[in-house]
């Protein structure tokens, strides 16, 4: 069935022309060079010309206020989401509504205090657009083999975009219409994302609820530990970049540091996706994450010991490019270690829980009064705790086995296998006798016959491994 073409400042676009990879690219570069536009227009304004501990105040308000029902609602929203055809598509449409609005209201009050909560809304808009977007990437691609090359070529896309949506913005930074008319720029362009949205594809990210199955794939000892790894490498980016704020904050510095901080960031992540799909052919998984972890930590205690500026541009460097190839093996180990799972459900709900990471830690150096290098120390120290435990845990086994889950996470899920089976058995026996009086007895089923269900092991936490290759079973044995 051929789509019909969409309109478009007057030019007739045939939608089957346009992969379904290719519209979403659209729309995240768009959201993105929409992103880095207003950044460039936040840098003359109020936002940055209070005074210190105004600003940590209001910092900490405001952060509190604007994520507390993103955390909250997140996990709720999100499943439903998942279950309504179009329902992540619909939630990139608000956002992007949403963002032309505030960015026009922003151009208004662009020199009042009323910045202040505009700004941290903009910043839960975008984290809600970054955790739908990654719910509808499994949905774009060809196979799970392009999986991890097309949220690389994202970031890719997102780096070039927005050092080149940049431009515009500084030029007119320098005129009249300074940052009022860069946020209006910023307006037009999210209002190209809102357009291209309606291109994408209405599906359901997971039509059921996640079975037994996928939940114990999900809670597989390597999946945790690379999600454990993945919030501290989040954590260090958001405690990162409050930090710079903050310190710079309290120094007094000009716009070009805070620009250049901030660059290093955004470059370290463009150099993150870049490489990550090389890195991925000579490292495994699990290296590609404990790696990015050591990279992390040697950065803060090279900070840490440089001080000053120059020390917060190499953490904010380093921060961004381990996180970013540390995504990618987390992502390998997804999919690796969890067939059974739904892509976007799973990516959706870790993402919700990293980007719940980078808040929680974003509160530490707004509350905290904290020089550069201290903050740089206390990343180096966090890190070498989280790589020091990694490599203590023992080491994880190809494939997934229910003994490779927590004690009592194995044994409450190992009790509501044996609960469905029983059910499911006792139901098959009610229907044979009651065909069976029927005059109809169920093939396979003699009358009589009685079901054999496996007893609930008597101490989950230390029940025998099965067998290799008997977990999952075959579809055919299944209950």
């Amino acid at each position: 069935m051929r789509e019909a073409p969409t309109t478009f400042a007057g030019r007739t676009i045939p939608l089957e022309d346009y992969s379904p990879f290719r519209r979403l690219a659209i729309v995240h570069a768009a959201m993105m060079g929409a992103d880095a536009a207003m950044v460039v227009a936040l840098a003359d304004t109020v936002f940055f010309s209070v005074d210190p501990q105004a600003a940590r105040d209001k910092v900490l308000l405001f952060l509190v206020i604007s994520f507390a029902p993103f955390l909250v609602l997140a996990p709720l929203i999100g499943p439903l989401l998942d279950r309504i055809a179009g329902g992540r598509r619909a939630m990139i449409q608000f956002v992007g509504i949403s963002r032309v609005v505030l960015s026009i209201v922003m151009a208004v009050f662009v020199d009042d205090v009323v910045l202040f909560p505009l700004v941290f809304i903009a910043l839960v808009l975008q984290k809600t657009y970054i955790v739908s977007k990654s719910a509808l990437v499994p949905s774009v691609v060809r196979s799970e083999s392009d999986l991890i090359e097309a949220n690389s070529k994202l970031g890719l896309i997102s780096g070039i975009v927005g050092m080149v949506a940049v431009l515009p913005a500084g030029i007119i930074r320098l005129t009249p219409l300074g940052s009022s008319g860069i946020l209006v720029y910023a307006a037009l362009i999210f209002l190209v994302a809102l357009v291209a949205a309606t291109w994408l594809s209405a599906d359901v990210v997971a039509s059921n609820a996640a079975d037994d199955q996928e939940q114990l794939q999900l809670h597989s000892s390597a999946i945790q530990l690379g999600s454990l790894v993945m919030v501290l490498l989040r954590s260090v980016v958001g405690f990162v970049f409050f930090l710079i704020a903050m310190v710079l904050k309290e120094q007094g510095a000009d716009l070009a540091t805070y620009g250049t901080a901030v660059s290093a960031g955004a470059i370290g992540t463009f150099l993150g996706n870049a490489v990550a799909v090389r890195v991925r052919r000579r490292l495994s998984e699990r290296l590609m994450l404990l790696g990015s972890l050591g990279l992390s930590g040697v950065a803060g205690f090279a900070a840490a010991v440089v001080g000053g500026t120059g020390g917060l541009v190499i953490l904010s460097f380093s921060a961004s490019l381990a996180a970013a190839i540390g995504r990618m093996g987390f992502e390998a180990i997804l999919q690796k270690e969890a067939p059974a799972a739904n892509r976007g459900r799973a990516f959706a709900s870790f993402e919700t829980r990293f980007q719940f990471g980078w808040a929680i830690a974003g509160l530490v150096p707004v509350v905290i009064v904290m020089s550069g290098s201290v903050g740089a120390l206390l990343v180096g120290l966090l890190c070498a705790g989280g790589l020091l435990y990694a490599l203590v845990l023992p080491k994880v086994a190809p494939g997934v086995t229910i003994t490779s889950l927590s004690g009592k996470a194995a044994g409450r899920l190992r009790t509501r296998v044996h609960d469905r089976r029983t059910a499911k058995a006792e139901a098959k026996a009610h229907r044979a006798d009651a065909s069976d009086a029927a005059g109809e007895s169920e093939p396979g089923v003699a009358q009589g016959a009685s079901i054999d269900v496996p007893p609930p092991p008597s101490d989950p936490a230390s029940a025998p491994a099965p067998p290799p290759g008997t977990w999952p079973p075959p579809p055919s044995s299944r209950y």
